[in-house]
């Protein structure tokens, strides 16, 4: 997939956009299984933490164009570019379309074997002048610490130190590089078949500086590329749409870190819901839900050491001994498991496009979210079946949550969508609950294992009675958000997907029909309508992808296969040029929220298995 570059002409909400800002779907993504750094249409890095996910950024432009830092790169005329991802890998590729020529930035991040190497993250962009000649233009402009720490910079021949401790960054270029005592500069020119290279290491104990020959940056190259098409090889998906699905996974990996199995939510903080509102998080974090989720859908495609390498995370750093605010599970945990995730604002940062505040950690770690219980069992449940039979421990800490969940189930929480405004009894949450139960059974029956299945069979049953009699309104001919109230909520769509009702049921045919009548938009899903059910922050958002996926889904099930797949298909044209997905769309089709987002991508990889399976 490719597309050209545009110039934002608008916020995504009618009003005049800030042309400091790339939209957000303007971008790709580029990584090492421990960070990324998104590179604009334009050639710019304007978003890199290092060494991981969830470090303060050190390019930071996306959240403030002055500010934040970044890493300038680009044809030095007017140009046009387009940008693609070399086949099948996460090897990012600009092109520059200028009148006297055409050049191209290779960026990639080579994924290391040796633990030094590792500790190195090298981020690697090759230029090169493909037909003519070509001037560029370079600009390194560091801001460490999310642009809260100083830095010195000094050179040693062909490589620039950028340091502000405790973190040091190291630029080798294959071309003259200049300073002016903060940032680092370059302008060369370039000949048909000529290359360049720029690398930034980072500096650690048992790295050393060393620079980045053209014939080493070539060997690194080819085998990044190779180490992408190894791993997608591995795919079992031969259905239709096989180039968006095989987008989707390679995604899904980026945002895995190595490490510890986890996998984050999205690799970018305070990306905003909506232009200029407050509906913006920071999601480098491993939500229970999300990275569940995510297991299901690489575990669909056949890559079970992701799912091994999740439940490892669990192992390791989920301890069960102890409940707290939200029971033996939290809803998310850092990347290396810890379980504190302060929430703080960064007020001397705009926000993209002027969307305050700019957050780093997440209140919501405290949250009561019932759901999370369901999407674990299930993962685990379906890793059982698919990948590898799970051991007696990890059957003891399943019993614990089914065990718990029996207790707790009818407790009002927060919900999936993380409202800021009280607790409420979910439906959704009481749908998982019952996925929790159900699932767990279902491992102890097929496998023969220990469990009270009389206590757990009472209190499923006692959930599914509670939703159809307190969930459903008979008024709107739908099951609702919360009990005994009168609200849609698209999350109910995962009610057949989760083979809790029919797909064919009247009562399920009924919801269907309301929600798409209230919150669906040309085949986009709102999430619900938060002037009918406040959330706490009174603000309206853009439609959310992943219910979007969803709804193509419960389509296909409910064997309105012609509609399923033209809302999949319409779903797709709102991708970004290279296939990505944000969180949210707005009504312009302007991408919005964190990006890109696990959620959408592995909702559009099990919406496109469905679909397939449908269409026979």
């Amino acid at each position: 997939m490719q597309a050209d570059s545009t110039t934002p002409e608008n916020d995504g909400h009618g009003r005049p956009g800030d042309p400091r800002y790339l939209p957000i779907g303007e971008h790709g993504l580029i990584g090492d299984l421990r960070t990324v750094a998104l590179v604009g249409t334009n050639g710019t890095i304007d978003w890199y933490c290092c060494p991981r996910f969830d470090a303060p950024s050190v390019f930071g432009s996306l959240l403030d164009a002055d500010r934040g830092g970044c890493f300038e790169l680009a044809a030095d005329v007017p140009y046009t570019t387009k940008q693609f991802y070399f086949p099948d890998t996460n090897v990012l590729i600009t092109r520059f379309f200028a009148d006297d020529g055409v050049g191209e930035i290779q960026d990639f991040m080579p994924v290391a074997d040796g633990a030094s190497e590792r500790d190195r993250h090298r981020l690697i962009r090759r230029v090169t002048c493909v037909r003519g000649t070509l001037p560029f233009r370079a600009l390194v402009a560091p801001r460490f610490d999310y642009a809260r720490r100083p830095h010195t910079i000094s050179q040693d021949g062909e490589l620039t130190f950028f340091e502000s401790p405790p973190l040091t960054l190291v630029l080798t270029s294959s071309v003259p590089v200049e300073h002016d005592g903060r940032d680092a500069t370059s302008r060369f020119v370039l000949r048909e078949g000529e290359f360049a290279v720029f690398a930034l290491d980072q500096l650690s104990p048992g790295v050393e500086a060393r620079g980045c020959p053209l014939e080493e940056a070539e060997e690194l190259f080819t085998g990044t590329v190779g180490f992408w098409r190894k791993w997608l090889s591995a795919s079992r998906y031969r259905g239709r749409w096989r180039e968006v699905v095989h987008r989707s996974a390679l995604t899904l990996k980026l945002l895995t870190y190595a490490p510890t199995g986890g996998i984050v939510a999205a690799p970018t903080t305070s990306l905003p819901e909506r232009i200029g509102g407050r509906r913006n998080w920071d999601y480098r974090y491993v939500w229970v839900r999300d990275a569940a989720f995510c297991v299901y859908a690489l575990l669909r495609l056949g890559f079970t050491e992701e799912a091994e390498a999740f439940m490892g995370f669990l192992d390791e750093h989920v301890r069960l001994e102890r409940p707290g605010p939200g029971g033996p599970l939290q809803i998310m945990y850092g990347i290396d498991g810890r379980n504190d995730l302060p929430e703080e604002e960064l007020p001397h940062l705009e926000g993209y496009r002027g969307s305050r505040p700019v957050r780093i950690g997440n209140a919501a770690v405290d949250q009561l979210q019932l759901d999370i219980y369901g999407a674990l069992i299930d993962s685990i449940y379906l890793y059982n079946k698919w990948g590898t039979p799970i051991s007696s421990r990890r059957w003891d800490e399943l019993c614990t949550l089914a065990d718990w969940v029996c207790d707790n189930w009818d407790q009002p929480d927060e919900g999936v969508w993380e409202t800021r405004g009280g607790r409420r009894n979910f439906t959704y949450s009481r749908l998982m609950c019952w996925v929790a139960i159900e699932r767990a059974m279902r491992v102890a029956q097929q496998r023969g294992l220990p469990a009270d299945i009389p206590r757990w069979r009472e209190s499923r049953d006692a959930i599914y009675r509670d939703i159809m009699r307190h969930g459903w309104s008979e008024r709107l001919r739908a099951f609702v958000q919360h009990f005994d109230d009168e609200v849609l909520d698209a999350a109910v769509l995962m009610m057949p997907l989760a083979k809790f009702v029919s797909p064919t049921d009247p009562r399920w045919l009924s919801t269907l029909d309301a929600l798409g009548d209230t919150l669906v938009s040309d085949s986009l899903v709102y999430r619900y309508d938060p002037e009918l059910s406040p959330d706490g922050l009174g603000e309206q958002e853009g439609t959310f992808s992943i219910c979007s996926f969803w709804y193509v889904e419960a389509l296909a099930r409910a064997g309105r296969i012609d509609e399923a797949r033209l809302a999949f298909e319409k779903m797709l044209t709102y991708a970004n040029h290279l296939g990505l997905y944000a969180e949210q769309i707005a009504h312009t089709g302007e991408q919005l929220g964190n990006f890109p987002q696990a959620f959408t991508h592995l909702a559009l990889i099990s919406a496109a298995f469905n679909l397939d399976h449908a269409l026979g």
